[in-house]
């Protein structure tokens, strides 16, 4: 019986006369449904991501590739939407942008299932333009829109409306003693008899980025190492040590390069005087202290359409303000290579909208160091990142 009636004998005969895909079409198609894809998991859930620097060992390692949750803190939408597929700022293997700036859009973030909580190891868009031009002269340096400024990976110690302060290598927050990573590393000076054998060395875990050597006299060789606290008392251990010590400034020392450093705010890195985070809704009195600490960010990251610093006054839309109230979250991002990353201690303070996701797992680990039949850290492999 036939069962589609209503159809005419020409309708039938073009049904049939229909040509099958071609061999590239298919491809094509395959090919556009993968990018697709791709670009939806990429912005909405997860994305992956790779170490290039030791800021973060031993807790992430040089060659650690993880995935990033985006959906922990809820995903942003996007800034810039003419942007090809799958790229960061340029174009794969080029110089060239891979984006355009003609269409800039107002950021939301989706709702998430979690806030950026103390310790979480989050992935952010660094704010600074230093940061942002790496390695290159002023000259060519390149303001880039929030969504492609450069990725940064850092441990969250301080939240919006958190007071954090640093005495002696030790973070403090509300004035109680910040978790520490269980693999932070800080700097040491070590002093040897010999070198230390290249056995020695693996067995640490140490790789070419986390020590250098000099000879000083036929007896003796002088270390300048990055070690975890357990590392450093196997290094002590060993026979042919002279000495071992840690590299920590004194408080008194005052390191002009720290955020925020004036007459006002005097400290390194391993002092940091009392900062307060800034939260949405708190309001600063304006003056000389809070403007060396604030300004930038006020000018910078607030939202403000025309705000600047003349001659020592804060000016928005035109009028000097006397007090100010900020118009979103900020958090405070530190490396757990404490003497070896460039952290908010230097630049300052992340704001929300600059938040990516949060670092989930690591899925493939490479040691750039090795060998390769010994270049594939296994027992890395589907780590939660703690």
């Amino acid at each position: 019986m036939n069962w589609q009636f209503w159809k005419t004998k020409e309708a039938e005969k073009e049904e049939k006369e229909v040509k099958p895909k071609s061999k590239l079409r298919e491809w094509w198609d395959a090919i556009l449904f993968a990018v697709v894809a791709a670009t939806l998991i990429r912005w909405l859930i997860m994305e992956a991501y790779t170490i290039p620097t030791p800021s973060m060992e031993n807790s992430l390692l040089v060659g650690d590739f993880l995935f990033v949750s985006k959906f922990h803190y809820g995903t942003r939408t996007p800034k810039t939407p003419l942007q090809i597929p799958l790229t960061h700022q340029k174009i794969w293997f080029t110089e060239i942008p891979s984006y355009l700036e003609w269409i800039q859009l107002p950021q939301y973030r989706l709702p998430g299932f979690s806030d950026v909580k103390h310790g979480d190891v989050v992935v952010f868009n660094v704010p600074g333009m230093y940061e942002n031009n790496w390695g290159l002269p002023q000259s060519q340096w390149k303001k880039y829109p929030v969504d492609l400024k450069t990725n940064y990976i850092k441990r969250c110690m301080g939240l919006p409306g958190d007071v954090l302060e640093i005495k002696d290598r030790q973070v403090y927050v509300n004035g109680e003693a910040a978790a520490n990573a269980p693999n932070m590393q800080f700097s040491y000076s070590i002093s040897s008899k010999d070198e230390i054998n290249e056995r020695n060395l693996d067995k640490l875990g140490l790789g070419v980025e986390d020590y250098s050597a000099q000879r000083v006299s036929a007896t003796e060789v002088r270390y300048h190492m990055y070690l975890t606290e357990k590392a450093a008392e196997q290094i002590k251990a060993l026979p042919y040590i002279t000495s071992i010590q840690i590299n920590s400034k004194p408080a008194d020392f005052y390191d002009p390069s720290i955020f925020g450093a004036s007459k006002y705010r005097k400290g390194n890195g391993d002092n940091l005087p009392p900062l307060t985070i800034p939260k949405e809704g708190m309001t600063i009195t304006i003056n000389d202290s809070t403007l060396a600490t604030y300004g930038s960010t006020i000018v910078e990251y607030d939202h403000n359409k025309d705000a600047k610093i003349v001659e020592g006054k804060l000016m928005i839309d035109g009028k000097e303000v006397t007090s100010y109230t900020f118009n979103q979250n900020y958090y405070f991002m530190m490396g757990d290579n404490r003497h070896n990353s460039h952290d908010g201690r230097y630049w300052g303070f992340v704001p929300e909208d600059h938040i990516v996701g949060k670092g989930f797992f690591i899925w493939l680990s490479v040691d750039p160091n090795q060998s390769f039949i010994h270049k594939i850290r296994w027992n890395r492999f589907f780590n939660l990142i703690r």
